[in-house]
């Protein structure tokens, strides 16, 4: 059995009076590949921005290697270096090369000697297709080739994780494709992966399971080859209906 890298437990979220999560039960084990689909409003991204606590959970928990990362004391800071986040506009250093975006996290919070950082940065840049711009400031690039840098800033960091907040949605059609090619590049090299994605054929084609969410909880996962022919759920049903034909 793999081990389970991220688990969570009963998770609601509060804002003010309104419940966004309304009990999530939710588990990723190692080299899993996750993709969260659901209408918008449905508590995607709360969800994910709850599991990397950049929102703090109303109650439930959320377990780390099953250690608990709400508990009192925990090493956050340490927890988003080892579980990564992607985000729709990229959050990249703008005074910052790509080089030195990639170098910035492992000098300041991995504490790396400087000559290993580059060399590091430089690997994962040229894995993602970006080492002819390693000097190239935000700027400068496209969006796919910023989300490219991101993605080689968070595996620059020794990951268990990485967590994905529609990372496509920002870019142009024509480079949604160049970022998707590099996502399921790391989906075959077994990186552990809960992408929050509109991108159906990608969760079709990588995702290892598909979580429907709805109305705050998660009203159906499975296998994409059932999720995608036959969901049990009528919302499921409805959303996929209007999502593919759209």
């Amino acid at each position: 059995m793999q081990d389970k890298v991220i688990e969570v437990c009963d998770l609601h979220k509060y804002f003010g009076r309104n419940e966004v999560l309304k009990g999530v039960d939710f588990h990723i084990r190692r080299g899993e590949v996750v993709c969260v689909i659901g209408a918008s409003g449905s508590g995607k991204s709360t969800f994910l921005r709850c599991v990397n606590l950049l929102e703090r959970p109303t109650s439930g928990d959320i377990l780390f290697h099953g250690a608990s990362i709400l508990e009192r004391g925990f090493n956050v800071s340490r927890y988003r270096a080892k579980v990564g986040m992607l985000f729709q506009q990229f959050n990249l250093f703008n005074n910052m090369t790509a080089l030195q975006n990639c170098v910035s996290g492992q000098t300041h919070v991995l504490k790396k000697p400087r000559a290993e950082a580059e060399r590091n940065a430089l690997e994962y840049l040229d894995k993602v297709g970006m080492s002819q711009f390693i000097n190239a400031r935000p700027r400068q690039l496209s969006g796919g080739q910023k989300q490219r840098v991101a993605i080689a800033r968070a595996l620059c960091m020794d990951i268990d994780a990485l967590l994905f907040d529609e990372p496509t949605s920002a870019l142009d059609p024509e480079m949604v494709g160049e970022v998707l090619k590099v996502m399921q590049d790391l989906a075959g090299a077994g990186l552990t992966m809960i992408v929050v994605t509109h991108e159906m054929g990608f969760a079709k084609e990588v995702a290892d399971r598909v979580v429907f969410m709805a109305d705050g909880v998660i009203a159906e996962e499975d296998v994409p080859g059932v999720i995608f022919s036959s969901p049990k759920n009528p919302k499921t049903q409805q959303f996929l209906s209007r999502v593919l034909q759209g």
